[in-house]
């Protein structure tokens, strides 16, 4: 695939994370069995990820904006232009040894995400999208499913953990959806749901309580790939709601129509 200059400086600073997650991942089994656990160290190595984007990013464009999840939020001189990038999307995986975590980094545009790179550095599998030139896994055209009925579909979720979301309403929304479908999964990387959707893996995908690195690159990744989203309200306000219905267009509206039954009891 033809890629831009901005999307190649992207893919390279998601490589460049990526290969050092890869190396302190090796770490952490080791870490497992000390009383202190692994838990400082996972942050820190959150935090040398989010610093290596940074570089990548603002060395090409320093005139950008950022907003990172360690480093939080700066305006760019540029006004137009904002990076969304987490650096360690599904650090409790990483934290407990399991390989589903990934380094996610979107390009905003005048409010509206333009394009999207996701590695999942374990599996050295690179999702990229630009807006108007389709999405791609390692160079491969990726395409939504193409079920059309939810008893047929494997649906991703997100479940609201320890002091965050709230748990009574998912509950009531697993209840709806898990009767109708084949499937549910819960994978715990937005990113990487996101990326799945776009590449058939799973038919549809639904959370809230999101912040917008988690899901700004997945977001076009999808839409790149003939899918559709929306907020679990019906509108187009993912990023500023947190929340997050997608799928192809049949299984995003079947799957929507199910969480909103929830408002019925």
């Amino acid at each position: 695939m033809a890629r831009s200059a901005l999307l190649n400086v992207m893919v390279q600073a998601a490589l460049k994370a990526g290969r050092s997650l890869t190396r302190d991942f090796g770490e952490v089994q080791n870490l497992q069995v000390s009383i202190k656990g692994p838990a400082d160290f996972v942050s820190q190595a959150d935090v040398k990820a989010e610093k290596i984007v940074r570089t990548e990013l603002m060395r090409a464009r320093p005139t950008y904006g950022f907003l990172g999840e360690e480093g939080g939020e700066e305006a760019g001189t540029d006004g137009q232009h904002r990076w969304i990038v987490d650096p360690l999307d599904g650090t409790t995986n990483f934290l407990h040894g399991i390989p589903q975590f990934a380094v996610s980094i979107a390009l905003e545009r005048s409010g509206e995400v333009v394009a999207g790179v996701i590695f999942n550095p374990i599996l050295d599998e690179l999702y990229v999208a630009e807006k108007g030139g389709g999405a791609f896994c390692n160079d491969r055209r990726i395409r939504v499913s193409a079920r059309r009925n939810l008893a047929d579909a494997v649906i991703g979720c997100g479940v609201p953990h320890l002091g965050r979301g709230q748990h009574g309403k998912f509950l009531v929304e697993l209840r709806h959806v898990m009767g109708e479908v084949a499937g549910i999964r819960r994978l715990g990387a937005a990113s990487l749901d996101l990326a799945y959707v776009a590449a058939g893996r799973l038919d549809g995908y639904w959370e809230e309580s999101l912040s917008a690195w988690d899901m700004a690159a997945g977001l076009i990744l999808v839409r790149e790939a003939g899918g559709f989203v929306s907020d679990t309200k019906g509108g187009q306000q993912c990023l500023e709601t947190g929340s997050v219905v997608a799928g192809n267009e049949m299984i995003r509206i079947a799957l929507f129509d199910q969480l909103q039954r929830r408002l019925e009891k």
